[in-house]
């Protein structure tokens, strides 16, 4: 996973040290303190879901899909803000049924942003340290939850670095979570607004995705380029990486949706 993330995933110095870090402490224990819970932030297209399903890829046969990988939508899974309790009883139900077949899995919350305020909570007692729930021992469980909340916060805060002409590396994990911290758990818009997750501290790791720039785009391009077989042509990585907005609109340091539609663009220019 560590040498995957070196060659693949572009431009995220900090999600490589926290997520390697989170991950050796926890599954080098053969007795952890308590379910992994991750927490990744940052805006479209930086590489959220893309790190999330390289980690189930190399942690369970099948990948993301996995019997023992769970993944959830808010879109999906829990459209009507009229049925809260029944989702709240349903996710309840299949979180512990999934980890009483098997303690070791593994659950994706995407859009966390989306969320309806209190539905998340109905999970608390699976990410605390207590030996058994429900008479389950859920402790190697995995949870990870993804959201666009705090990307504003987290780009507002590359860019200023960058006007300071300051490298993207110097950005300090505290710098970063300070900013995700304002903009997401105190938001009540957010699905962690007001969340016994956050006041018990039950998340182990917030993950910040940085914005892209120009030539991490190009690196996504080459990268692309040669997952789908194609010849690597310098046009090619121009052309794409060209065609992708850029923002501040005076100076265009970064891309606004990052490498997202990298993939769609290729056929466009090959």
């Amino acid at each position: 996973l560590e040498c995957d993330l070196a060659l693949s995933l572009v431009g995220q110095p900090l999600v490589r040290q926290q997520l390697m870090k989170g991950l050796q402490q926890f599954l080098h224990s053969p007795s952890p303190a308590k379910p992994l819970v991750l927490s990744f932030h940052g805006s479209t297209g930086t590489g959220k879901t893309f790190v999330s399903s390289m980690l189930v890829r190399h942690l369970f046969q099948g990948g993301l899909g996995s019997p023992y990988v769970h993944h959830f939508s808010p879109v999906v899974h829990f459209p009507h803000a009229e049925h809260i309790e029944q989702y709240k009883e349903s996710l309840k139900r299949w979180i512990q049924g999934n980890l009483t077949s098997c303690g070791r899995s593994a659950f994706l919350f995407d859009e966390m942003d989306k969320m309806h305020p209190g539905l998340i909570d109905v999970i608390m007692p699976f990410l605390g340290p207590s030996w058994v729930v429900y008479g389950t021992n859920y402790r190697k469980a995995i949870f990870i939850f993804i959201s666009n909340a705090g990307g504003e916060q987290i780009n507002e805060m590359t860019l200023d670095l960058w006007r300071a002409h300051r490298d993207r590396e110097e950005i300090s994990l505290q710098d970063a979570e300070s900013a995700i911290s304002k903009a997401v758990f105190e938001n009540p818009q957010s699905g962690f607004w007001k969340s016994g997750i956050i006041n018990e501290h039950l998340i182990d790791f917030v993950v910040p995705f940085l914005p892209l720039k120009r030539h991490h785009v190009k690196q996504c391009v080459v990268n692309e380029l040669v997952q789908q077989g194609l010849e690597v042509r310098q046009d090619v990585v121009q052309e794409v990486a060209d065609s992708i907005p850029y923002f501040p609109e005076e100076e265009k340091i970064f891309s606004s949706t990052g490498c997202k539609t990298v993939a769609s663009r290729i056929s466009f220019f090959f």
